[in-house]
């Protein structure tokens, strides 16, 4: 009949999403549903989605384990927490300058920015007056932007990240406030929530996204993603479940590769215009087909090593961005790290 529209669901929302128009929950499960028997129309969607508002540059980023270890609070997937035999070797905080070794390395491997990550719930005055010194000598150092992760956050030492220079905060929701208790008791999704807001009143760029493949369901993954725009996340790392011997959730099923891209797919319709990073996970989850999470609507990812994993040589993932006919981002427009 003429004057109707018979294109499938997800291109029809890709168009209204190009026009402006922000999806809804109910929106967010029928595209992976349809996804479902077909990924690739929802891929091809995310992807012209991720270049309508996004372009071409790849953000890249490394982090550092600035402490590692004895870790109070249950979350079931974690290497570092103390209630689980993990093997992981404890650690103090790293000094100021390993932590400035460790970002001129970054800046090396083409990142732009560089997350200062620590275990806890939450750093003690003298360890968090220590990493802002440390911040310090790596801005001296390098020309890296500063992300921070340093557990809850409250408005006071928001406001001190602020005066020290870091320009963004990580602080996951993790997954749905459904299923949150399921996989941590010792603090609250409202708790994380709490935190994301303090640093986003602060003035900080906020660095809020998940991990997935820990039990959840399509509807936990929909309610993510919209908890993750009501917050206001400025940058969403997507992390996807590597089984930790010793941890309560050692023996999870992993999530097909193909799941996994129409998950990030998922997320670049309901966030176009976010940067969408994906972080831990995607090595061992995407395997040889890593290179399709910028056809599945990513635009950034981590670089080098990760918390208690070691990542991808650097230099396979910037082939990997230069043979897709991709560039990484500068934000100065030359390299990250680059001599005055």
């Amino acid at each position: 009949m003429a004057g109707v529209d018979t294109s499938a669901p997800v291109e029809r929302l890709a168009r209204r999403v190009e026009a402006g128009h922000r999806l809804g929950r109910e929106e967010a499960l029928a595209i992976l549903a349809e996804a479902e028997s077909n990924p690739w129309p929802l891929l091809a969607a995310a992807d012209r989605i991720r270049r309508h508002f996004r372009g071409r540059a790849v953000h890249l980023c490394s982090i550092a384990a600035v402490k590692v270890g004895r870790c109070g609070e249950d979350c079931r997937w974690c290497a570092q927490s103390a209630h689980w035999s993990t093997g992981i070797e404890s650690r103090g905080l790293m000094s100021a300058d390993e932590l400035a070794q460790a970002a001129e390395a970054a800046a090396r491997n083409g990142a732009i920015e560089f997350g200062l990550v620590t275990s806890g719930e939450r750093l003690s005055e003298a360890e968090f007056r220590a990493l802002l010194v440390s911040a310090q000598t790596v801005r001296k150092r390098t020309r890296l932007d500063l992300c921070a992760s340093f557990g809850t956050l409250e408005p006071e030492r928001a406001r001190q990240l602020v005066e020290a220079g870091f320009r963004r905060y990580n602080h996951n929701l993790e997954t749905s406030a459904r299923h949150f208790p399921h996989v941590c008791t010792t603090h609250s999704y409202e708790d994380r929530v709490r935190s994301a807001r303090a640093a986003v009143e602060a003035g900080l760029e906020l660095c809020c996204g998940g991990l997935l493949g820990i039990g959840e369901t399509d509807e936990d993954r929909a309610d993510l993603a919209i908890a993750v725009r009501e917050v206001g996340a400025h940058v969403v790392p997507l992390n996807f479940l590597h089984p930790i011997p010793g941890t309560p959730l050692a023996d999870a099923a992993p999530l097909p590769p193909m799941k996994i891209l129409s998950i990030v797919a998922m997320f670049r319709l309901v966030l176009p215009d976010r940067l969408i990073k994906l972080a831990g996970g995607r090595q061992t989850n995407l395997r040889d087909l890593q290179s399709l999470m910028f056809l599945a609507g990513a635009d950034g990812c981590i670089i080098g090593n990760l918390l208690t994993t070691a990542g991808r040589p650097p230099e396979e993932d910037l082939a990997m961005i230069r043979d897709l006919g991709l560039e990484p981002a500068y934000r100065t427009g030359r390299p990250a790290g680059a001599g005055e």
